[in-house]
Order: C-alpha cells, then sequence, then structure tokens
C-alpha cells in the first residue's frame, strides 16, 4: 500500500495548522488594495457607530457583517488567482468567474452600507 502524499493532522494539530492557513490566507489578502480599503471602511464605521450610540447589538451585527465581506473579498481573490493561473489568456469563463466574485463582493458591501445607514439614521434622526 502506498503512503499518502499529504499526511491529514488531526486534534489540537489540525487546529493549529488550520489556523496556520487561515494566517496565511489573511496575511495574503493583506496584500489586496480592496481588502485594505475594506478594512478601513470598518474601522471608520465601527468607530462611527460607537460615536452616535449605537447598541452593542448593533455594532455586533455590523462586525458579522463585515466578516461577511472579509470573507467574500478573500474568495474573490482566491477565484481570481485561480483564474489566472489556469486561464492566463484572457477567456470568456475566466471573465464571468472574476465578474461573479467581484458581484458578491459588491453584495456584501451594499449589505453593510444599507446597515450602517439604517443604524446611523435611527440614532442621528430618531434617536
Amino acid at each position: 500500500m502506498t503512503k499518502p502524499a499529504v499526511t491529514k493532522e488531526t486534534g489540537f494539530r489540525h487546529f493549529t495548522a488550520a489556523a496556520s492557513y487561515s494566517w496565511a490566507g489573511f496575511l495574503r489578502v493583506l496584500r489586496e488594495a480592496a481588502f485594505r480599503q475594506e478594512l478601513g471602511f470598518f474601522v471608520v464605521s465601527i468607530a462611527t457607530l460607537a460615536l452616535v450610540g449605537a447598541t452593542a447589538g448593533e455594532i455586533v451585527v455590523a462586525v458579522v457583517l463585515f466578516l461577511g465581506l472579509f470573507s467574500m473579498e478573500a474568495m474573490n481573490t482566491a477565484v481570481e488567482e485561480v483564474i489566472d493561473r489556469i486561464s492566463p489568456e484572457i477567456s470568456i469563463v475566466g471573465k464571468h468567474a472574476k465578474d461573479l466574485g467581484s458581484f458578491a463582493v459588491s453584495c456584501m458591501i451594499a449589505a453593510c452600507c444599507l446597515y450602517l445607514g439604517f443604524v446611523l439614521g435611527k440614532h442621528l434622526f430618531f434617536g
């Protein structure tokens, strides 16, 4: 019987391996200008929510939405990297994949903006 090319970790070793992969992914997406802009948007948004007196629950929802945005940006970057690797020439399939990833990110940005607009409007005009 042949030995598998990759040995799967189990237990605590699996946890630490997964954490190191996640950290590497964070460092990779941090090199993307779009992610850094979204990170700045997050910091400004949370500070603004705190300044207008948003509740802890409202801030938690904003954090969850931004985590969704960050994960969409990471997945969009992953799609772009895979497409660029397997299809370096311009192809309609590659374009569609990249456009769909971009649309997913745009939807999350819209969700964050709608929620922030709702909470800020509530506290500034009806608070």
